[in-house]
């Protein structure tokens, strides 16, 4: 039954959303995971003005006080997100930038994509912390100095790493990151300098998502409401998103300059110096394809990493196949991605900016 047809029958509408959503309650370790749980169950304001509140974070502090806490089972702590980031950056570029490098050194043949293309369908799960057991949080960590509750202990997520969604973000992926090595036309050995550079920059992604949801607890532990801790977090998306462009870009610039020395253009040489030469390699267009690239890759890494595996795949894939329909129309690799990639990079940004604000995204 719903939660809407639970309140209107009720005299005791409270009552009821205790009853829907008693687990949630007895395992919360402070009013604003409670508030995080309900709204991730889709209860906003009009539930908490049926339930005599002026808002949701008001009714689940009654919740909180209402149910008694479920006493929590001793264990083992599980590791804080953001911990040993190296151990699966390192492997995520690694994975990325080898079956990239393969299609570069064998040409992009049938064959070379499906075998490159498996590597790159496992990476997210292969990257992704092991799932824990189910069972009640373990015991609640030190509060954080300027935090109104304690920090709520990492939630467990059952299941397999391999699951559907997982392998449909891989699947995102080794399209993204095989599409322009096989892209007829154009200056190949800056194409494949640039997609080497993003598969790279994979890492750096996973590192991004890691520190985002770190912050992401640090804010969920200091914020007195929900609205407090989307104030909070309304900032550090455009951070994380600057820093891995900035990375992204670095590495784009020595793989063009590497490029400049193995690989030079025909013809006599201009005579100004390395730094010059690789960045002429890259035009304007280029560039900015460059950096739509990016986007498709960091937002569907940290909407996995934040529990939106399904939209991480989607938006992996739709990014994609936006770009298959300009090439097919004879567009340039450059202008395929800017037009087709482009659009899904700012529909999967503005997803983004809206769910990972949630409290929900960071429990």
């Amino acid at each position: 039954m719903s939660g809407a047809t639970l309140l209107g029958s009720s005299a005791d509408p409270v009552r009821e959303v205790m009853t829907e959503h008693r687990e949630l309650c007895e395992r919360a370790v402070d009013p604003l995971e409670i508030a995080a749980g309900l709204e991730e169950a889709g209860l906003g304001p009009d539930t908490a003005a049926r339930c005599r509140h002026a808002d949701l974070f008001s009714l689940a502090e009654e919740l909180y006080a209402r149910v008694p806490r479920r006493p929590p089972v001793p264990g083992p702590v599980e590791p804080h997100p953001g911990g040993a980031p190296p151990a699966r950056a390192a492997p995520a570029a690694a994975l990325a930038a080898l079956p990239c490098a393969g299609v570069a050194a064998l040409g992009p043949h049938w064959p070379v994509l499906l075998s490159a293309a498996v590597p790159l369908v496992l990476l997210p799960a292969l990257t992704a912390p092991a799932p824990a057991e189910p069972g009640p949080p373990c015991a609640v960590p030190a509060r954080a100095p300027d935090a109104l509750w304690p920090v709520p202990a990492p939630r467990p997520r059952p299941g397999s790493r391999l699951r559907p969604a997982a392998l449909g973000h891989g699947l995102g992926l080794a399209a993204l990151l095989l599409l322009p090595p096989a892209a007829p036309g154009g200056d190949r050995p800056a194409a494949v300098a640039l997609v080497l550079a993003a598969a790279v920059s994979a890492g750096v992604a996973e590192r991004t998502a890691r520190w985002y949801r770190e912050v992401g607890r640090g804010h969920l532990g200091a914020a007195g409401t929900l609205a407090g801790f989307r104030a909070r977090m309304r900032p550090v998306l455009p951070v994380a998103l600057a820093l891995y462009l900035a990375v992204l870009g670095a590495l784009s610039f020595a793989a063009l300059a590497v490029t400049a020395v193995v690989a030079p253009r025909p013809g006599p040489g201009h005579g100004d110096g390395l730094l010059h030469l690789a960045a002429e390699r890259a035009g304007p267009a280029q560039w900015a394809a460059q950096g739509v690239l990016g986007l498709l890759l960091v937002l569907s890494v940290l909407l996995a990493r934040c529990g939106r595996t399904a939209a991480a795949a989607a938006g992996a894939c739709a990014g994609a196949a936006a770009v298959l329909g300009p090439l097919a129309l004879g567009c340039s690799a450059a202008e395929a991605w800017l037009l087709g990639g482009g659009t899904v990079a700012v529909a999967l940004l503005a997803y983004a900016g809206a769910v990972l604000g949630r409290a929900g995204s960071h429990r």
